[in-house]
């Protein structure tokens, strides 16, 4: 073999290795590939309900804004946390465990999988389960990465962990400036069906900024149209 032969062979090794990092990270626009990877965006088959979903909290303002609605509606969502604001508002975050939802893992730092090590990871979610286990007195049975993206190690390490990888459905795309209540209700609820996996944000630290509110705005109209097809909203781990 000569030395551009070999030089070659690393080139293609290395590639092959970048591309099965970088495999999972289509799934939150790909169904088929976040399906073949068994990446949880339904409920359980025949399930009579709907789950709701919100990222980023707890936050300020926008987590009791959310949190009030909810109980008028009588829903129940699952919130996944993320540990560095878990930190700054322990208090919400017992809050949403007192009121009956369901708590999930977001990671400590709201930062991209692909950028990061499985070392360095694996010590971010150590850190938030350590801090979202304390404020709530829940242990997290499911996780979401930042923007829903997966890297192959990350994916590996979370189901080594224990953890249901969650993805979702129906999404408000709430996160966004040009967002608005009728556009974050229309995009999360279209064809809304039992099964289904809803996200929604009740923080704007890592979006733009005020988005909670459209959010707020938009989440009657969210609930109600689980009434409409007579489903109930409920925790992914189920009806409580």
């Amino acid at each position: 073999m000569t030395w551009d032969d070999g030089r070659v062979r690393g080139v293609t090794g290395s590639l092959a290795t970048a591309a099965t990092w970088f495999a999972p990270a289509p799934a939150p626009v790909f169904a088929p590939l976040a399906d073949a990877l068994r990446l949880q965006r339904k409920l359980p088959e025949h399930t009579q309900g709907v789950a709701l979903t919100f990222d980023d909290g707890p936050h300020r303002d926008g987590t009791p804004a959310v949190l009030e609605l909810l109980r008028a509606a009588g829903a129940h969502a699952t919130f996944f946390l993320v540990g560095e604001q878990v930190d700054r508002y322990p208090e919400l975050a017992a809050e949403i465990a007192a009121a009956g939802h369901e708590v999930g893992l977001h990671g400590y730092r709201h930062r991209l999988l692909l950028r990061r090590t499985v070392a360095g990871l694996g010590r971010d979610l150590d850190r938030g389960l350590d801090v979202i286990v304390g404020a709530t007195g829940q242990t997290p049975r499911c996780y979401r990465p930042p923007y829903g993206v997966f890297s192959a190690g990350a994916l590996e390490l979370v189901r080594r962990r224990g953890w249901q990888p969650v993805l979702w459905s129906k999404w408000g795309r709430d996160w966004t400036r040009r967002a608005t209540p009728a556009t974050i209700a229309r995009n999360a609820v279209r064809g809304l069906a039992a099964g289904d996996i809803v996200l929604l944000h009740d923080a704007d630290h890592y979006s733009a900024p005020g988005s909670w509110r459209k959010t707020v705005a938009a989440l009657p109209r969210v609930l109600e149209a689980a009434d409409g097809i007579g489903l109930p909203w409920v925790p992914l781990s189920g009806p409580r």
